[in-house]
């Protein structure tokens, strides 16, 4: 079977409308695809920065796995959230990426974007908190449904990943 190795860290996020953001991450591969080691999803701490706006975690993504063919190629999908002086929670953001596929080292910047309500959940949402959010996270990654959304673009998450494939070329790939 050919192996990918996906190993790199959630660097950090920028032009968010407050600080003290965290991500939840994980990552999405088709039927295809299984995972030899690590953790296919889970979340960063807080970071409240001082200066500036950049929230840095740096948050360690180390991934192995094994495929009999291309089809479901990993993507990673993120949500990046606000959390108050209360440790309350809001939703600022979804994005997805895909893990890219050539080895070697990425740097990449991943656009977010969150739904927009009706002007009354607007409404609501800048005196209560809150927000509307996903039923089905699955349209994070799947272009099915989402073109129906009403969304607005919120910040970009960074992000460094090293590819490494091996036997690939065995299945018909050239790396």
């Amino acid at each position: 079977m050919a192996e990918l190795h996906i190993i790199g860290q959630i660097v950090g996020a920028s032009g968010f409308p407050q600080s003290s953001l965290f991500c939840k991450w994980g990552v999405h591969t088709g039927g295809a695809w299984r995972l030899l080691s690590g953790l296919k999803e889970g979340q960063t701490q807080v970071d409240l920065p001082q200066t500036g706006d950049m929230a840095y975690w740096s948050h360690p993504i180390d991934l192995h796995y094994a495929t009999k063919g291309l089809q479901g190629w990993p993507k990673l999908h993120l949500q990046v959230w606000h959390q108050d002086s209360f440790g309350r929670c809001q939703l600022y953001g979804y994005g997805f990426c895909h893990v890219p596929s050539s080895p070697g080292h990425h740097r990449m910047s991943c656009a977010t974007w969150r739904p927009l309500g009706s002007w009354q959940e607007q409404l609501a949402q800048m005196f209560v908190g809150g927000g509307p959010q996903l039923r089905n996270p699955d349209l994070i990654y799947s272009g099915a449904d989402r073109y129906r959304l009403h969304t607005e673009a919120m910040g970009t998450v960074e992000l460094e990943l090293g590819v490494i494939m091996r036997h690939f070329d065995k299945y018909g790939v050239e790396s």
